[in-house]
């Protein structure tokens, strides 16, 4: 049976003991950070739309250029303090919410990240917010070889052996962000898939189809990574906010080519938001099954992420802003992080840079 558009993703029972490990600190690792970034815009206002003039220094929001720095300094100490935590820097950081490719740049450059070489990978996208995925890595770890912007609301974007992949729903929303990367140490080529599928605005019956729409291209694009892969068993990671939680209908699917590495945590009442004071994971790494094999997902407890919330028992994100009102924080999602032990080649490493 083919692994086409009715693929999908068996969400397996991986029910690891998530803790710190110095197995994961080695030249041996990979360290995968994804994270909905909620609105970050620059100050300025460029005409492009509502949002970006809210989210502008005279805009409703006024968010100052002083606002902006702020936050792009809480950020880099969050991927500090994991990397503090885990015995290394994340290798490779996918996020959402991002207006454009300055304020990527001033996430990596005009904080303590500029010591670690992270490249950037963005694409604008077609999004009426103005908001768009992107990818961070590494470039003492990982080559890029290739990247595009896989369109979700009807244009061929992704070419593979499988030809050309079309979206079928007549909506505008984020583009799904491939990117392969050579890993130096091991040769072998990961291929990563930053996601950000529609909201549930409007209600379910209005968003589900959505939704459904950027499920099918995500998949689609890991059946030619399949296709294409000459072992046939691909590196992949596809992470991202899905704006669904695992039990789903639309994570459903017969085959089994696809591991959803937040079921368990689903399964123990975790979350990555809080919603009318219950938490719920919506933000995901889906891995082809080698990945999983070697993989363990976790949320982790960064202490200036968190604030009580007022409103019911227990703690909250800490957001940019509380309504209109600016308390400082930095997004209403915790990030998510993929621990992966990986095998080293004897023969290859840094020479081959």
């Amino acid at each position: 049976m083919s692994r086409g558009i009715a693929s999908g993703i068996v969400t397996m029972s991986l029910c690891l003991l998530i803790q710190v490990s110095p197995a994961y600190a080695g030249n041996d690792s990979l360290l995968v950070l994804f994270w909905n970034l909620e609105n970050f815009f620059d100050w300025r206002d460029s005409g492009a739309g509502d949002s970006d003039r809210e989210f502008s220094s005279f805009g409703e929001r006024r968010w100052t250029k002083g606002r902006f720095y702020t936050k792009c300094n809480a950020v880099a100490k969050a991927l500090l303090w994991t990397g503090s935590r885990c015995g290394r820097m994340p290798d490779v950081v996918g996020f959402a919410e991002v207006e454009n490719g300055f304020v990527l740049n001033s996430i990596l450059k005009s904080t303590a990240l500029r010591k670690y070489g992270y490249e950037a990978v963005h694409y604008d996208s077609p999004d009426p917010r103005g908001i768009d995925v992107a990818l961070v890595y590494r470039r003492e770890i990982f080559k890029k070889i290739s990247a595009r912007p896989v369109r979700v609301s009807g244009s061929p974007v992704f070419n593979g052996n499988a030809g050309a992949l079309r979206g079928t729903a007549s909506f505008l929303t984020r583009d799904i962000l491939y990117v392969a990367l050579k890993h130096f140490q091991s040769g072998e080529t990961w291929h990563f898939l930053v996601n950000h599928h529609p909201s549930k605005f409007g209600g379910e019956e209005v968003s589900a189809p959505k939704r459904k729409a950027a499920m099918n291209i995500m998949v689609s694009v890991c059946d030619s990574i399949f296709s294409s892969s000459a072992d046939g068993a691909p590196k992949i990671v596809s992470m991202g906010d899905f704006n669904d939680t695992p039990d789903s209908p639309l994570f459903e699917y017969d085959e089994s080519f696809l591991v959803n590495m937040a079921d368990c945590l689903h399964d123990q009442g975790k979350g990555t938001i809080r919603y009318q004071g219950k938490r719920e994971l919506i933000d995901m790494f889906i891995v082809s099954p080698p990945v999983a094999d070697d993989s363990e997902m976790e949320i982790p407890d960064i202490p200036f992420l968190t604030v009580p919330d007022t409103a019911h028992s227990g703690e909250k994100p800490f957001r940019t802003y509380s309504g209109p009102r600016y308390i400082g924080g930095v997004s209403d999602h915790w990030p998510i992080l993929l621990k992966i032990k990986i095998a080293l080649s004897g023969d290859i490493g840094i020479f081959e840079r």
